[in-house]
């Protein structure tokens, strides 16, 4: 038999022991409850910082829009009319010199009239309300035809797929990156070729450009603006976005862009 000082102490031990379990699943639950709290707080935050680069890239790319649209009226409206004049002046001269004179004059207005269509081509490029009207892969045959013309590579378009519409800003942004891949195969890859496919699947579009230049070392090579540009453009519309090269063997881009719903 326990006698009562014993069975009081029983208690005792029993009740603290009671109290520190509740004490140590509290601080237990609110150990939790405040990391839950804290990585909440966290991620929050990391969201938010994204948010406001994203903010700041869109931005940018408005920015550069209006810029690249204003270039474009500028080519169009004024330097386009002031070769269009000359080359109307050129004619009407032609009519008063004598046939070889008038030979040598037909060259400079060829010459003129080659540069006023070069202008309306790189203008229609540029200009944001253009390449809405006339969508990606139209956009895109109209630079590789200028590239063409001007005899800086070979250029060649494949389309794969049924075409469909896709999201006007995106679109655009899309257009950008490739027209930043062409700008590098002609100024810095001295490629002789540029092929893109365009595939149109189920749930997304594939975008594949490869140049035969001189390519770089993938380890080796600075990340440059256009690089970085090309990157972060593609991260505002959810594209994956790849390069690939190596010392001459020329460069490839892929870009896979998921459809909005």
């Amino acid at each position: 038999m326990q006698t009562e000082e014993e069975v009081q102490m029983l208690v005792v031990v029993a009740t603290s022991s009671l109290v520190l379990l509740i004490l140590l699943i509290t601080v237990i639950i609110l150990f939790v409850f405040f990391q839950k709290r804290k990585l909440k707080f966290i991620l929050e935050k990391k969201e938010a910082e994204k948010k406001y680069m994203e903010e700041i890239a869109k931005s940018q790319i408005e920015i550069q829009e209006q810029a690249l649209q204003n270039m474009s009226w500028e080519l169009h409206d004024n330097i386009g009319q002031l070769l269009s004049v000359a080359r109307m002046h050129i004619n009407i001269l032609g009519t008063q010199l004598t046939s070889e004179n008038k030979e040598k004059l037909d060259d400079i207005s060829e010459i003129v009239g080659k540069s006023l269509q070069e202008i309306r081509l790189l203008s229609k490029t540029m200009n944001t309300e253009i390449i809405q009207n006339m969508g990606l892969v139209k956009s895109v045959e109209v630079e590789l035809d200028r590239f063409n013309k001007l005899n800086f590579l070979v250029a060649k378009l494949e389309v794969v797929g049924e075409e469909r519409e896709l999201d006007i800003k995106e679109e655009i942004i899309l257009f950008r990156i490739m027209q930043e891949f062409f700008s590098n195969a002609i100024k810095h890859s001295k490629a002789n070729k540029l092929d893109v496919t365009i595939t149109f699947e189920s749930d997304r579009l594939i975008i594949l450009a490869q140049d035969d230049g001189v390519g770089f070392d993938e380890g080796e090579i600075e990340k440059g603006s256009g690089l970085i540009n090309m990157k972060s453009r593609a991260a505002i519309i959810n594209a994956e976005f790849s390069m690939k090269s190596a010392k001459n063997k020329g460069v490839s881009l892929t870009l896979s862009y998921p459809y909005k719903k």
